[in-house]
């Protein structure tokens, strides 16, 4: 066996344990299931012609991964023709009360942090649905780390009010 099919082999077996992690980070941070695909996709793009060297001196190979898609994700705000809003939201299957309530419940969640500016939402997902520290979120967004408290406690903030905003009109009904 080659040292170059061994390298492939070794990064098809990380593609295949980070791949579900690394679109759930895009997702939530998007919110745009087509547009997480693409920023996975491009990622591991990147990471797969740079793989040798990555295997060899990053600690953290999937902290290295997360931080390529949040960079991605980033480039790809850049780009004007995605400064459009895009919100795909999808219809809850049949399954009962509870998967029917967890369908809303996750509607909600995406369509608040849709809300959120991009920096918010980065910040929020990367600190409270990844459980990053304030320290990795910052290294992996390329910010600092009073960036990075300062967005998340706006979005937090943001998604408070949304939350009580949203449980008022429930109580009108």
């Amino acid at each position: 066996m080659t040292d170059a099919s061994t390298a492939d082999d070794d990064f098809r077996a990380f593609a295949e344990t980070a791949i579900p992690m690394l679109h759930r980070t895009a997702l939530a941070a998007c919110g745009d299931r087509h547009r997480a695909d693409d920023v996975v996709q491009t990622a591991l793009e990147k990471l797969f012609v740079s793989w040798p060297r990555i295997r060899r001196e990053a600690r953290d190979p999937l902290a290295y991964a997360r931080t390529t898609v949040v960079r991605s994700l980033i480039d790809d705000a850049r780009r004007p023709f995605w400064r459009r809003e895009v919100r795909s939201h999808t219809l809850p299957e049949a399954g009962g009360v509870d998967e029917a309530q967890r369908a809303v419940d996750r509607d909600w969640v995406r369509s608040a942090l849709d809300d959120l500016t991009p920096r918010q939402r980065l910040a929020v997902v990367l600190r409270h649905l990844e459980g990053l520290s304030v320290q990795e979120c910052a290294r992996a967004i390329g910010t600092s780390e009073t960036n990075v408290k300062a967005a998340t406690r706006e979005g937090m903030a943001a998604l408070r009010s949304a939350a009580e905003r949203s449980l008022g009109e429930g109580a009108e009904r």
